[in-house]
């Protein structure tokens, strides 16, 4: 272990508390102290209930979680704070986008068009929305190595198409998908773009401006940021028109018997006494991502990938679902063992104290596809490195003989 592996990952006490060689990050993250302090320090000094009180606690409560926009506003570039609404994960975001502009604006024989590979959270919020209006889901197919081609959009979308909802990475894949290009393709067909920014934000530089994505979901706790916060991003003048996702307290401007008027956005979305810990632990966890830059991070994922990759090729009867292209993965490498349950190959892992990922990944849709049940994931972050490819691979080469076979 070099200088530069020992300086990043002293930064994560769970490497000093606990025994692992953690590959199962795009689940979630492990957190720096330094966002373990930043939440701490602000219960510690500013809790408050944000946005309502008119004493110097609450004030300086509302200052940090309005800073903490201003964070995560500027980290993917978008015109102005008021575009990022706090929520609790990808999956609030996108259910936010889902209630408050599917239900509102679809209509019957409209068409939602929906990648084959899009996580539960991109894919069955829609089902819901076309089951209420009588609107369609249309699936974008890819494949064998993850790859959807813009001319397949353009000849999927109709009049009718309202909506694109397309992941930036697959959490499967590994691949980036060129959100931009679809972004244009669906706005030349006059329909909005949803882009799930999970697996992205954390890994690459993300510009929603740049991409021209219309909505944007992300969450804090695959970022280095504590669980319970994350992100949704939408242009302003569509937020503007959308109503409340949620209804209740601070989201409202002015209550009578008869009805309401709501705040002005982001805050109509943010109903009740708002994650103002967890966004100033966010905010934090941007601070930590952007100290280090995305120079040093895509530099060590990617050849920890390769590391990964070039190891697995030589272990028989393992096969890398997707490109064997490291720079096609993104950190996400998804496996089978050939006669070996993806549970038992985790379970093998998890006697060696290796943590990955097995089952459907929230993306039943595509292992259908794949002509898969389930399948085995190694997922990296930037704080990983070479000694933790060696044992996942060392570990990956004894499981079939674990197991009982004679190899």
């Amino acid at each position: 272990m070099n200088e530069l592996d020992r300086k990043i990952k002293s930064e994560f006490p769970l490497f000093q508390n606990r025994d692992v060689v953690y590959l199962d990050n795009s689940a979630t993250s492990q957190k720096p102290q330094c966002v373990i302090d930043a939440v701490s320090s602000y219960y510690n000094r500013d809790n408050a209930n944000p946005l309502r009180g008119l004493y110097e606690l609450s004030i300086d409560a509302t200052e940090a979680y309005e800073n903490a926009r201003k964070t995560v506003a500027d980290f993917i570039h978008a015109s102005r704070p008021e575009e990022i609404v706090f929520t609790r994960n990808a999956t609030e975001s996108l259910n936010l986008i889902a209630y408050s502009y599917g239900m509102h604006f679809l209509r019957t024989d409209d068409e939602i068009i929906v990648s084959i590979m899009e996580h539960h959270s991109n894919l069955l919020p829609w089902q819901i929305v076309a089951k209420h209006t009588g609107a369609k889901v249309k699936y974008l197919e890819c494949n064998e190595k993850g790859e959807i081609f813009p001319e397949d959009l353009e000849k999927l979308m109709t009049e009718k198409t309202k909506l694109v909802c397309l992941t930036q990475i697959s959490n499967v894949f590994g691949r980036i998908n060129d959100i931009k290009t679809f972004a244009r393709i669906a706005h030349e067909g006059g329909a909005l773009f949803v882009c799930d920014g999970a697996q992205s934000v954390p890994h690459i530089p993300v510009d929603v401006t740049d991409l021209d994505v219309d909505f944007l979901a992300f969450s804090g706790h695959k970022m280095y940021g504590p669980m319970g916060i994350g992100a949704l991003y939408g242009k302003y003048e569509l937020l503007e028109k959308m109503p409340p996702f949620l209804y209740g307290g601070e989201m409202i401007e002015y209550v009578t018997r008869c009805g309401a008027t709501y705040a002005p956005v982001p805050h109509k979305f943010e109903a009740g006494t708002v994650n103002a810990g967890d966004a100033v632990g966010l905010a934090k966890a941007i601070e930590f991502i952007n100290r280090y830059g995305f120079e040093i991070i895509e530099s060590r994922e990617l050849a920890l990938t390769k590391m990964a990759l070039d190891g697995m090729k030589d272990i028989p009867h393992v096969h890398v679902i997707g490109s064997k292209e490291a720079k096609e993965h993104n950190g996400i490498i998804t496996f089978t063992v050939d006669g070996v349950h993806p549970h038992d190959v985790a379970a093998v892992f998890d006697a060696h104290h290796i943590a990955v990922r097995a089952g459907h990944h929230c993306v039943q849709p595509l292992h259908k596809h794949l002509h898969f049940m389930s399948t085995t994931r190694m997922s990296l972050a930037f704080y990983n490195n070479e000694d933790d490819i060696s044992a996942f691979l060392q570990c990956l080469r004894k499981i079939r003989k674990d197991m009982g076979y004679g190899e």
